[in-house]
């Protein structure tokens, strides 16, 4: 017998339709997959399940949960069932959670109002919960707040606070899409062991295939707010009905053809880098206290070449980034571009670091949301100098810039805001492309994109190294999108280079103990589509 039943459930928030037809179920101690685009209406299956909406927002058809129709009951009877036979964990932990508030009463917080008790006995029941989750006391207290975790510490809490009362359903919104391949290892088994040890059911909604494969018995495809496939993941996955189900299968393998341009020319060139960070003092007289967050880096890369840069989250990808294209000096080492050179020497000249530009993994956040796409396209020209087109040269690069990554030049007169994630993407990559750079830096460009913006993208940066010979440093954690797009590997942690060679022979045959780890934690599909995804 099913635990959640959708009967052909409808969504209408202000006349439009979100929902159509929606049917799927979910048994007890049973983990349903629920997979599509941004878009598609994953999330707000979810909140419909909760009675979670919007103003405005009409629901249609049957959502039964335990044998009662949820739609019937009031707000009242509903908040009674949220957090004690629903849980839901949200996908991004720093927003879900009160900042002014310890992660104990968050926690405790869930047990006094369902459970009516003192706040001592729910914090000591919260600290229990907690290190269930792998956050014990001894090394992660109650008493600090989320600002004080790590991102993977964070969902860690958010699952803590969705499993504190024993749910029946336990809904997770794509828990782990910002998280590194062995935090995301640790929150998918840390779930999988809760589904069977509370006798959940899960509903697990993501975009990522890989993820479902490892986790899932049963998969639902949603497309424009329709069900167009559903049934056992390895089924389903294996041999898929639906044109819309392939795309995405194909989207997850996709590699881009790209050539490879690298030669024995020096481009860029990192030498013995160290980067500190200080510490807030212990005290009014302590002495100052540093991190050192880069650590005796060196590497080079040559024209046209695409390198890729992994590790975990802290192991100073991003640290070393920002050292590279001049946004943080180094406290050591040196930074050449050619032979000028960037750091504590050097200095650097607007026209070294005309050529080269960034692109962040946030794009909206690197924007300036009040400026129009055409103005926020342009912004890297004040490097050219005494060389700064007028205004008709201006506006013809920004429509060149704006065609190369596919966005018509007629959208150049709208906000950022309009846009979505994926085009957001494809404006930064204009951005950088306008002054003609040589080296583009990508830190985590893709990685919260859907699987079939991120082929396109990854397309996008490939045609754009093929037909430019435009030389990349990309930095990710999806080791997928690493061996799609780079002819090098760089391994990093703790601040140092552990690992590297070419990507293919590092990701296949690693040898060091922290990239078999990095390897054995990325989930990967079964054999499909007549290939072995890897």
């Amino acid at each position: 017998m099913s635990l959640l039943t959708l009967d052909h459930a409808g969504l209408t928030i202000d006349d439009h339709r979100i929902l159509d037809g929606v049917s799927l179920s979910v048994a007890q101690g049973e983990v349903l997959g629920l997979v599509g685009e941004s878009g598609s209406g994953k999330s707000l299956t979810a909140l419909s399940i909760l009675n979670l909406l919007p103003r405005g927002a009409r629901l249609s058809g049957r959502i039964d949960f335990d044998g009662t129709a949820l739609s019937a009951l009031s707000e009242r009877e509903m908040t009674r069932r949220r957090g004690a036979e629903i849980g839901m964990i949200f996908q991004e932990p720093m927003t879900a959670l009160n900042p002014l508030m310890t992660i104990g009463d968050q926690v405790a917080e869930t047990i006094r109002i369902h459970k009516g008790w003192g706040r001592g006995r729910a914090l000591r029941s919260a600290g229990d919960i907690l290190a269930q989750v792998g956050l014990p006391s001894e090394k992660v207290s109650p008493s600090r707040y989320p600002h004080e975790l790590s991102g993977g510490q964070r969902q860690r809490v958010g699952i803590a606070m969705a499993v504190a009362l024993g749910p029946k359903l336990l809904i997770a919104d794509e828990p782990t899409t910002a998280l590194d391949v062995t935090t995301q290892a640790q929150i998918l088994a840390l779930l999988a062991e809760l589904t069977k040890t509370l006798d959940m059911a899960l509903l697990l909604i993501t975009h990522d295939l890989g993820i479902v494969s490892s986790m899932a018995d049963r998969v639902a495809v949603l497309h424009a707010g329709r069900v167009v496939e559903t049934g056992p993941t390895g089924a389903v996955l294996a041999a898929p009905r639906q044109a819309y189900t392939r795309q995405l299968l194909a989207a997850t393998l996709h590699r881009p053809q790209r050539i490879a341009r690298a030669g024995s020319d020096v481009l860029l060139s990192v030498e013995h880098v160290v980067r500190d960070y200080a510490l807030p003092r212990r005290g009014l007289f302590a002495p100052p206290q540093s991190v050192r967050a880069v650590d005796d880096v060196s590497f080079v890369i040559r024209r046209g070449e695409s390198v890729g840069l992994v590790g975990e989250s802290g192991s100073g990808k991003s640290s070393l980034a920002r050292a590279i294209v001049g946004l943080d000096r180094p406290q050591a080492g040196r930074v050449r571009m050619g032979a000028v050179e960037i750091g504590p020497a050097g200095g650097g000249t607007t026209a070294i670091l005309r050529d080269m530009q960034m692109v962040f993994q946030d794009p909206y956040g690197s924007f300036n949301p009040r400026h129009r796409v055409d103005r926020l396209v342009a912004e890297p020209l004040h490097l050219l100098g005494r060389d700064r087109p007028g205004a008709d040269e201006r506006s013809r690069r920004v429509a060149a810039a704006l065609e190369a990554v596919g966005i018509s030049p007629r959208m150049a007169d709208r906000y950022i805001h309009e846009f979505s994630g994926g085009q957001r993407q494809r404006i930064a990559l204009a951005r950088a492309l306008i002054v003609e750079p040589e080296l583009i830096v990508l830190d985590e460009a893709v990685s919260a994109l859907d699987v079939s913006i991120r082929a396109q993208i990854l397309d996008l940066l490939a045609d754009i190294s093929n037909t430019r010979g435009v030389a990349l440093l990309f930095i990710a954690h999806d080791l997928h999108v690493v061996r799609a797009i780079t002819d090098r590997v760089l391994v990093m942690k703790d601040g140092r280079i552990v690992e590297e060679g070419e990507t293919g022979d590092v990701l296949s045959r690693p040898r060091h103990p922290y990239t078999q780890a990095l390897v054995a934690a990325t989930p990967t599909l079964a054999r499909a589509a007549g290939g072995e995804a890897g």
